[in-house]
């Protein structure tokens, strides 16, 4: 198993891991988040998400991303923390770090084979569907049920 340093590239390395992948005969799958107090039902997903192919890339929404997605508090762990522990987990092949707000330009460069959200979603509520769709790919919904909640988690810690 590779360090979880090794697992975490600038998208041109994880697209080139990506090609690699593809040129031996294997699937990929993605999965995206901002991972930022990373919990049992992250693990779950990701889990889920690496099921449905044989590699698993995982976007890390950057911190800026994570502000304006969750406001000013967060996130709590900065993004190279966030990447490195979702690196460690051994379910993930790669990690990339994204500075958007959403992934629609990572799934155009990466094109994975599968697109895989959480249960809060389903195929047709996914934002990326259309794009995923419209190169050939497939959206898969993955993980438990979505009780697991950062910001629930963060208040319970804050009492």
């Amino acid at each position: 198993m590779r360090p979880a340093a090794a697992k975490v590239g600038a998208i041109d390395e994880v697209a080139s891991a990506v090609a690699s992948a593809r040129a031996a005969g294997r699937t990929v799958a993605f999965a995206n988040g901002c991972f930022d107090v990373l919990h049992v039902g992250h693990v779950r997903y990701l889990a889920g998400a690496r099921a449905e192919a044989d590699v698993l890339v995982v976007g890390v929404n950057g911190d800026a991303s994570v502000r304006r997605l969750k406001g000013p508090d967060r996130p709590v762990m900065p993004e190279a923390d966030r990447a490195l522990l979702v690196a460690a987990l051994r379910v993930v092949d790669h990690v990339v770090v994204f500075q958007e707000d959403d992934v629609k330009a990572l799934l155009l460069r990466l094109k994975p084979d599968v697109h895989c959200k959480g249960t809060d979603y389903t195929p047709d509520t996914v934002p990326e569907r259309d794009v995923v769709r419209g190169y050939g790919g497939r959206v898969a919904i993955v993980g438990d049920p979505k009780s697991h909640d950062t910001r629930v988690l963060l208040e319970r810690l804050r009492r």
